[in-house]
């Protein structure tokens, strides 16, 4: 089935990949874009900065894509830099549509008053999380497993990240702690648990939300960006990934109960 991408007075919000019959695996890739709808403008910032993780992941739709296809999933791609709503944070969130992201003040969003945040909320938020719970309603009772995919910075904050994959959980941890204890030792990547962020952060609104909620497995997926900064690299991490977490999924089946 074709993708779907619905607009609205934002212009696209969401790409839907439809779950085909029988899936068992929902992929979620909220900061996919760094598209800022025409009618906000810019946001104050220059197409630099735009193009920085401030705005959105870097590399992670493509590998988002490819896992979809890997694991005969279905997928939500956001559309919409995480400026102006960040789709895994909930609207009561000052990050949801944060003021100053890493060094950058964000002078579109420096006074945002609770009309402007209502707007963004209804135009951006609510549709991606419908669009999210449609998607896992349509998959019924197979699917079993959402997973999110995220891309982060190799340098934070002038200090270097040694984890290259960073498996995260909120308050359901069993798949990310499954995942860790079944790597494989030929996988080419440092992996590591809640690494470089965990639930603490704030990171793990759509693992409960859409995952714990619906009793689905889940977990977040984060990978240095500079893995991912090409198609040849897209690909051979997505490539990585797969086998990975569908052997992770088939343990969980093979078990009783």
């Amino acid at each position: 089935m074709e993708s779907q991408t619905p607009y609205n007075s934002y212009g696209p919000v969401a790409r839907i990949v439809p779950i085909p019959e029988g899936s068992k695996v929902c992929v979620v890739c909220e900061h996919a874009s760094n598209r800022i709808p025409k009618k906000l403008g810019s946001l104050g910032l220059s197409d630099t900065a735009l193009l920085t993780h401030i705005a959105w992941d870097p590399g992670a739709l493509p590998v988002a894509e490819a896992l979809t296809t890997h694991l005969a999933g279905g997928a939500i791609f956001g559309c919409v830099s995480r400026l102006v709503y960040d789709c895994n944070r909930p609207p009561e969130a000052p990050s949801a549509m944060p003021a100053r992201s890493e060094q950058y003040d964000i002078p579109g969003n420096s006074s945002l008053n609770s009309k402007a945040r209502n707007e963004r909320t209804e135009a951006v938020y609510v549709p991606f999380s419908k669009y999210i719970a449609a998607e896992i309603e349509r998959g019924g009772p197979t699917l079993s497993l959402l997973v999110t995919i995220h891309s982060f910075n190799p340098v934070y904050h002038g200090k270097q990240r040694t984890t290259e994959v960073g498996l995260l959980h909120g308050s359901d941890d069993r798949f990310a702690r499954a995942m860790i204890e079944n790597m494989s030792t030929d996988f080419p990547f440092a992996a590591s648990l809640n690494e470089p962020y965990s639930a603490a952060d704030g990171v793990a609104h759509t693992l409960e939300l859409h995952g714990v909620k619906n009793g689905l497995l889940n977990v977040m997926i984060e990978i240095r960006n500079d893995l991912i900064s090409n198609e040849r690299q897209q690909a051979e991490m997505a490539a990585a990934l797969a086998p990975w977490i569908q052997s992770t999924l088939d343990q969980f089946e093979s078990t009783p109960g």
